[in-house]
Order: C-alpha cells, then sequence, then structure tokens
C-alpha cells in the first residue's frame, strides 16, 4: 500500500500536468502545488482528514492569492476603435436578444442601443459582456471621435 504522502505527491504531479493540458488560469497548478506541500506536511500529520483539510484551505488560499497577482482581464467598452468583432447570425430585434458568432462560438447577443435592429450575416463589435450575453453595436454605427 502506498504512503498518504506518496498519493499527495502523485495528485499534486497529475493536477501540475493536468493545468499543462488543459489551461484553467492556474487553478490545477495551486490545486497541485498544494498536494505537494501536503504530501511534506502528511509525513508528520497521519490524520487523513486534517490532510483533506489542509489541501482543501491551501488550494483556496492560492488559488486566491494567484488571482490577484494575474494581469486583470481588459474589460471591453464602447470604444469601437479597441472593440473585438462578431457576427450576427440570427436578426437582433430592438431590445430583443439574438446570436452572435464571436471566437468560434455562438453567444446570445443584444444591441447596446435597444432601438436598433441587426439583420442576420451582418459585422458588429463587442462592446461589453452582461454573463452570458454579448452587447453589440452594427459595423455601420461610426467609432465615436475621441479627439
Amino acid at each position: 500500500m502506498l504512503s498518504p504522502s506518496l498519493l499527495w505527491l502523485i495528485a499534486g504531479a497529475i493536477l501540475c500536468l493536468m493545468e499543462v493540458v488543459f489551461p484553467v488560469a492556474f487553478v490545477a497548478f495551486m490545486m497541485g502545488l498544494s498536494a505537494i506541500i501536503v504530501a511534506a506536511i502528511a509525513l508528520v500529520i497521519p490524520a487523513f482528514s486534517l490532510q483533506v483539510i489542509l489541501w482543501l484551505s491551501f488550494s483556496t488560499v492560492l488559488v486566491v492569492g494567484s488571482r490577484r497577482l494575474l494581469p486583470k482581464k481588459k474589460m471591453l467598452n464602447a470604444n469601437l476603435r479597441d472593440a473585438e468583432e462578431g457576427e450576427t447570425l440570427t436578426e437582433i430585434e430592438p431590445g430583443k436578444t439574438g446570436r452572435v458568432l464571436y471566437e468560434g462560438n455562438s453567444w446570445q447577443a443584444k444591441c447596446a442601443d435597444e432601438k436598433l435592429a441587426i439583420a442576420p450575416y451582418q459585422k458588429v463589435y463587442i462592446v461589453t459582456r452582461k454573463g452570458n450575453t454579448l452587447i453589440v453595436l452594427p459595423e455601420l454605427l461610426s467609432p465615436p471621435d475621441n479627439s
């Protein structure tokens, strides 16, 4: 039978390697690092339930702590010159939602101007995002003049 330290070490290595294969913003890596730390602690503290509690605690602290070190993702804003592009898949009626193709995926979308309708297969600019809904403006609108 494997010792608890060796099990934690193997689990930590697997979690760290998973981060390489499936990047999830260092969450798996931090959980793996926590497991490696608990592997060292398991040499001193034999109670498995306490090891699990320590692993969960260390994982939480490291994940939350790493979020503060990572650069903040730039929020999309209303400045169309910096906006990202998409294409409508369905018509977006005034004040209602439709579908937009953005980064290869179909997203629910709503026009930022609730009085405008956007036809299907039109280029749009993604202005912001509210939950799983993209807020878009049609390409026909001219970008604001910031001068």
